[in-house]
């Protein structure tokens, strides 16, 4: 694998040394080091393969027209030369930011599947399928916290040909502010999953999707502790806030608890306060409804005035509104009782090695559900024509 990095400091404001072609080869024993900054995490599953040599028939483009020898050799190196990463953390020591990542997979004489994700399990892209002799160059946007970029490679044939990692603050941001529905759920967890966490799949790499949700937090205690004020040291104007609470706004917790017509919605409008203060769009979200069903197979609303609530401050404030109970009682209604344990946390003894008692749980989801709510989400802003956002759907 071959790695470019464009405007990109290390510790120290040292940078990777790299070669005439602005590219550093990544061999798959390359482990993480502090002082080279970059490599593979240890017990990373990775291989790597040179395909060919550069035959002659590569100095012409795909139309038949010559191009420069340099530029056939460098790309015949990059299509034929890639890491397989059966299962695999690829980390490099970044300055906190948004960057955009350019990613070119494939193999000259095998078909592909290749699945990428960030940090503790954001899904960046649709899952990557090239046949033989294709090679496919995807780019998308991630936010890095904490010093450090960790991309994860997965799927049954995955390739990793070379990754380009340029800095771009200026990226149009989605915040989202939330609970244990839709934070980034740690890989120890899986397939315990957020469907904020799915969301950067959903858009180009015009777009960036930065989750602050937290398990746990209601309305009240994420602006309690200091997650708000987080989330405003970072967002610009026409940047994008989505917000949804609700399940534990209605415990009787003094800490995070909340009356529906009242403080609930006090609290809400500080987000959208929050977000017009600096020329941002706040976005409300109604709570997604958790698995609970009657007997004629429609689904119990747990919710009650929490919904109407958000529906009445949404038009209160003429905020845009995205229904995600409406949206998740008939997606889930449609699945019927059966079908939702694919999307909650309903997991069989042995079923996955997280959970090997297995778990039977009715509010949160597991990564098929959390796919079908941030598609959801995706649909709602193609719907309501939220722009810029609906053009950079995928």
């Amino acid at each position: 694998m071959d790695e470019v990095e464009n405007e990109v400091s290390r510790q120290g404001n040292d940078v990777i040394a790299v070669n005439a072609d602005g590219y550093t080869a990544v061999s798959s024993t390359m482990i993480y080091d502090e002082r080279r900054g970059y490599g593979f995490e240890p017990g990373s599953l990775v291989y790597e393969k040179q395909r060919y040599e550069e035959r002659d028939d590569e100095s012409h483009s795909s139309k038949g027209f010559p191009v420069p020898q340099e530029q056939a050799s460098l790309s015949a190196r990059l299509r034929s030369g890639f890491c397989i990463p059966l299962k695999a953390a690829f980390v490099v020591d970044v300055p906190d930011g948004t960057y955009q990542v350019l990613l070119i997979a494939g193999d000259p004489l095998a078909d592909t599947v290749t699945r990428v994700k960030a940090g503790e399990g954001r899904l960046m892209l649709p899952t990557i399928r090239t046949v033989a002799g294709q090679c496919a160059e995807m780019r998308f946007a991630v936010v890095v916290r904490g010093g450090q970029l960790r991309l994860t490679f997965s799927g049954p044939a995955p390739r990793i040909n070379a990754l380009e990692i340029t800095l771009a603050n200026q990226t149009m941001t989605i915040f989202l502010a939330g609970d244990s529905t839709v934070t980034d759920q740690p890989e120890s967890g899986y397939p315990y999953c957020g469907w904020g966490q799915l969301l950067p799949a959903q858009f180009k790499h015009d777009v960036a999707v930065d989750n602050h949700a937290q398990s746990g937090r209601s309305s009240r205690s994420f602006i309690h502790e200091g997650r708000l004020d987080a989330i405003m040291q970072h967002i610009k104007p026409d940047d994008f806030l989505l917000i949804q609470f609700g399940h534990n706004d209605e415990k009787p917790d003094p800490e995070r608890g909340t009356e529906p017509f009242t403080t609930y919605k006090q609290y809400l409008k500080k987000y959208i306060d929050a977000a017009r203060a600096v020329k941002a769009h706040p976005v409300l979200i109604t709570p997604v409804h958790r698995r609970y069903f009657a007997e004629d197979g429609t689904l119990t609303d747990t919710h009650g005035d929490y919904i109407t609530a958000v529906r009445e401050l949404a038009a209160e404030e003429e905020v845009a509104l995205i229904d995600l109970a409406e949206r998740s009682r008939v997606l889930f209604e449609a699945a019927g009782v059966e079908g939702t344990k694919d999307d909650f946390m309903w997991v069989l003894p042995g079923e996955y090695m997280n959970f090997p008692t297995g778990v039977e749980d009715n509010t949160h989801f597991q990564e098929r559900g959390a796919r079908r709510l941030a598609q959801q989400v995706a649909e709602a802003i193609r719907e309501l024509r939220l722009q810029p956002l609906q053009m950079y759907l995928r």
